[in-house]
């Protein structure tokens, strides 16, 4: 039975994929969970229009990025947090918690995963924060200070 998975089905196959399966694993397995559905005409040409779709998405996602990525070259992000007198942070400041200081101060907004960050930031001082998006690399300086 030819099936269009609609999830990830471990060692099966994966979302949007069109495979021919035993039809008793289809019947009683898949196709009862929601994990896949009939390969018909019908869904396999809404399944081209979902892909294409999901490219157009991805390609303005992508170039709002390289927007965003020039947007904050340069600029300057401030994390007040809780230190002791030598500087030492008590809490390490992760891409997660940059990020979410960028949208906080109203910067561009990018992904947590284009933050190329060796090792979490533990200590107070002035960090340059490499980013890099499809190839693209830049940069912005934060200022970790404490409170």
């Amino acid at each position: 039975m030819k099936v269009i998975f609609l999830q990830d089905v471990q060692r099966v196959g994966r979302k949007h994929d069109v495979k021919e399966i035993n039809d008793g694993y289809a019947v009683n397995f898949l196709l009862p969970r929601k994990l896949a559905e009939l390969a018909t005409p019908r869904a396999i040409s809404e399944l081209e229009k979902r892909k294409k779709n999901i490219e157009i998405e991805r390609e303005v996602q992508e170039n709002l990025l390289l927007k965003n990525l020039e947007e904050i070259k340069g600029k300057v992000i401030t994390i007040k947090t809780k230190a002791d007198e030598k500087g030492h942070l008590f809490s390490k400041i992760h891409s997660k918690e940059i990020i979410a200081e960028m949208k906080a101060q109203n910067h561009a907004h990018i992904g947590e995963e284009f933050i190329v960050l060796e090792k979490p930031i533990k200590e107070i001082g002035e960090f340059e924060i490499p980013i890099s998006i499809k190839g693209k690399k830049s940069s912005f300086k934060l200022v970790v200070e404490k409170i």
